[in-house]
């Protein structure tokens, strides 16, 4: 089966063998570098598995629009990948219902987090922006993400921080950048109090955006960047490809017993 984009080239949607097409699903956002990373992003999950026909599709602000994708597909087989870090409004509902709504076969697979390789991901960027290999006793981690109402996301994202302050053998706060505390600067004066005088930010954004930039602005020390094209998102984008088709697409509700 062949489809026409929204660019108008001819693609298939589906790999040899009748393989469901992935469909990475993004926020979508005004900073027109989310989008020109999200499109790296997909270019080196095409490059890991060459075969797979990879789409993109945004619940809202950039084109194309994951309805639009989706009927593009027809009634080809896909599997909707959310590009979020944790269960939430759009995980549960949101992404669910435009699948629903279109005449493609769809299964919905788990969100990105929690997860070891966005802890790779995490510790990388971290050392790039200068993280020493070896902590000092008074370093501390603030992981800034978007945040949410949904408890299960913000339980989502303290997850995150445990596994990352296992690694780093330091204490990680998560913190948000909206609708949930603490905000990111209440948690860095919480970590100085505590008598901690390094405090890096860990960005726990998929994109650069303006989340991302106001969350480094209110670092002390050091700030990573967005996990934007590292190679353990595209990895981890098929992994949860993969276990939506061995699960039917029952990851989501998977994600609140265990990891990976």
């Amino acid at each position: 089966m062949t489809a026409t984009t929204l660019t108008g080239r001819t693609t298939s949607t589906a790999s040899p063998g009748g393989t469901p097409a992935l469909v990475v699903v993004a926020h979508g956002s005004r900073d027109p570098r989310a989008l020109s990373t999200v499109r790296a992003l997909l270019h080196r999950v095409r490059a890991l598995r060459p075969a797979l026909p990879v789409h993109l599709g945004h619940i809202e602000l950039n084109a194309p629009l994951l309805p639009d994708t989706l009927a593009a597909l027809g009634d080809g087989e896909a599997v909707l990948v959310p590009l979020l870090l944790s269960r939430g409004y759009h995980v549960k509902r949101d992404i669910p219902e435009l699948a629903a709504a279109s005449p493609a076969r769809t299964r919905v697979a788990a969100p990105l987090g929690p997860h070891p390789l966005l802890v790779d991901a995490l510790h990388d960027n971290l050392l790039e922006a200068g993280w020493p290999l070896h902590a000092p006793r008074d370093a501390a981690v603030v992981l800034a993400s978007a945040g949410s109402r949904d408890p299960e996301s913000r339980t989502d994202t303290g997850r995150t921080a445990a596994l990352l302050a296992d690694r780093l053998g330091v204490p990680v706060v998560p913190a948000y950048a909206s609708a949930a505390a603490p905000t990111v600067p209440e948690a860095v004066r919480a970590l100085e109090a505590r008598g901690h005088r390094r405090v890096a930010v860990a960005s726990y954004f998929t994109a650069p955006g303006r989340f991302a930039t106001e969350c480094a602005a209110a670092a002390p020390w050091i700030a990573s960047a967005p996990l934007g094209t590292h190679a353990a998102m595209a990895r981890l984008l098929l992994h949860r490809y993969d276990e939506a088709l061995k699960t039917g697409g029952r990851g989501a509700e998977r994600r609140a017993l265990a990891l990976p």
